[in-house]
């Protein structure tokens, strides 16, 4: 009984691992373009060297802003035909 999970484990180990993981790189150019901005975000390279600081009004707000959205509840589903249309060129 205790050869069963000991060979499972076995098993998945010998699985290639490429089969597992997702190919490097990204895989369009809007996920490149997407990649290069969350990268320049979050590195700071391009930062103001203005600090931006928030009144505590605006901090309020902000928070108010976040209260109060959950006061709308979330639908079950969708509907499909409602709002607008995207940029993209889905096909």
């Amino acid at each position: 009984m205790m050869k069963l999970p000991y060979l499972a484990s076995l098993a998945v180990l010998t699985l290639p691992l490429h089969i597992m993981a997702m190919e490097p790189g990204p895989s369009s150019p809007q996920q490149a373009v997407t990649e290069s901005w969350l990268t320049l975000q979050s590195s700071g390279k391009l930062a103001s060297s203005t600090p931006q600081k928030a009144t505590a009004a605006e901090r309020d707000q902000a928070a108010q802003r976040l209260l109060d959205s959950y006061k709308h509840p979330i639908p079950e589903f969708f509907e499909q035909k409602v709002g607008g249309q995207t940029g993209g060129n889905h096909q």
